[in-house]
């Protein structure tokens, strides 16, 4: 017999070689190159991934509501159907209430600047900008040449708005329908029982954690909106309900929301007296109750496990409104909501050790 003896094979591995700086460059610049790209392709795409991103958001957020009536027998299509119209119909009837004042707002506008630049005239040190103001492209006289270009703008914008509600309305109701089975498909995309637990557990927090909050959110900026309606009709300022309305959607954009109201009323508040202490009391008034709301009650509500770091989410709010504009400044909440929550449970949080005395 002859037999054939195989040669060991070495088990000594081919030597690696130490990165250099050049080849850590080439990483970052690949990575940086990735990111300018994924910037670019959000910023073309816009037009389809606002509407979109809104409906997944709103359809997590409606998630908790979903399960509990599939828990009551309604099939997921009819839940579905239930849960967007409901929204929709709470945004056209939000839509309906400022309809009035809105319009009121429009035709008395030329009137209202017209008021304005006659008391800034009267401060002597704002005298000659005024002057130059008003006699360039925003006086009342041209503003009321160009308000047809400027109707004909805005009904050029409506058709694509219109487009934009219609994909957001579809989408919301399709994911609201296919939910369930869009987590099935994702958790099974995992091999291993372990991470598909993790799956399981990551979905539910996302979810829960959106419900939470904006449950709480709707219930604070509905109270915002009382006061700003009450503070509105006792100082004389006009139009409550619109005041409510307005107070209630901005307070959504966390700082700039209360701080374009607080603005707005100290406006309307210094035109509408005579007497400029009296027209800055209602926005004071307001933004001292907003600020002990905002610190006492909303972090009481919220709890620890949801706060925010106030400056992420700043800058979460600087760069959502530069990509998406005011839409944008909206979504930065959830969204910084949903990675945080990612984070979260992907990255094993360290524990901490008490330092007990010998």
């Amino acid at each position: 017999m002859n037999l054939q003896v195989q040669p060991k094979r070495s088990r000594h591995r081919p030597p690696r070689h130490a990165k250099t700086g050049l080849d850590y460059t080439v990483s970052w610049s690949v990575i940086g190159l990735f990111v300018i790209f994924a910037l670019i392709a959000l910023h073309l795409a816009s037009f389809v991934l606002i509407p979109l991103t809104m409906a997944i958001v709103v359809g997590l957020i409606l998630g908790l509501a979903a399960d509990r009536m599939g828990r009551l027998g309604v099939p997921p299509t009819l839940t579905a159907i239930i849960l967007s119209s409901v929204f929709i119909g709470i945004l056209g009837l939000l839509a309906v209430t400022i309809a009035g004042p809105v319009n009121m707002l429009m035709q008395n506008g030329p009137k209202m600047l017209e008021q304005a630049i006659d008391y800034l005239h009267g401060v002597s040190w704002l005298r000659r900008p005024i002057d130059a103001l008003s006699r360039g492209p925003v006086s009342p006289e041209a503003m009321l040449e160009n308000s047809g270009t400027i109707l004909s703008t805005l009904a050029t914008g409506v058709t694509p708005a219109l487009l934009q509600i219609f994909i957001f309305m579809a989408s919301l109701v399709l994911f609201l329908s296919s939910r369930l089975a869009l987590r099935r498909g994702l958790i099974r995309a995992f091999s291993s029982r372990g991470r598909r637990l993790k799956a399981i557990r990551l979905f539910n927090e996302v979810e829960a954690a959106l419900g939470h909050y904006f449950a709480t959110a709707l219930v604070v900026y509905a109270l915002f909106g009382v006061v700003a309606g009450i503070i509105a009709w006792v100082g004389g300022l006009g139009s409550p309900l619109l005041w409510a309305v307005a107070a209630f959607l901005l307070s959504f954009i966390p700082f700039l929301g209360i701080a374009s109201v607080t603005l707005a009323m100290a406006v309307a508040g210094v035109l509408a007296h005579d007497s400029l202490l009296i027209g800055l009391l209602p926005s004071a008034v307001f933004f001292i109750v907003d600020g002990l709301l905002e610190n006492l009650l909303i972090p009481a509500a919220m709890g620890r496990r949801l706060e925010m770091n106030a400056f992420m989410l700043f800058v979460a709010i600087v760069f959502w409104t530069w990509l998406w504009g005011p839409v944008g400044a909206m979504l930065a909440v959830p969204l910084t909501l949903i990675g945080m929550t990612l984070f979260g449970g992907i990255v094993p949080q360290p524990k901490l050790q008490p330092n007990l005395p010998d």
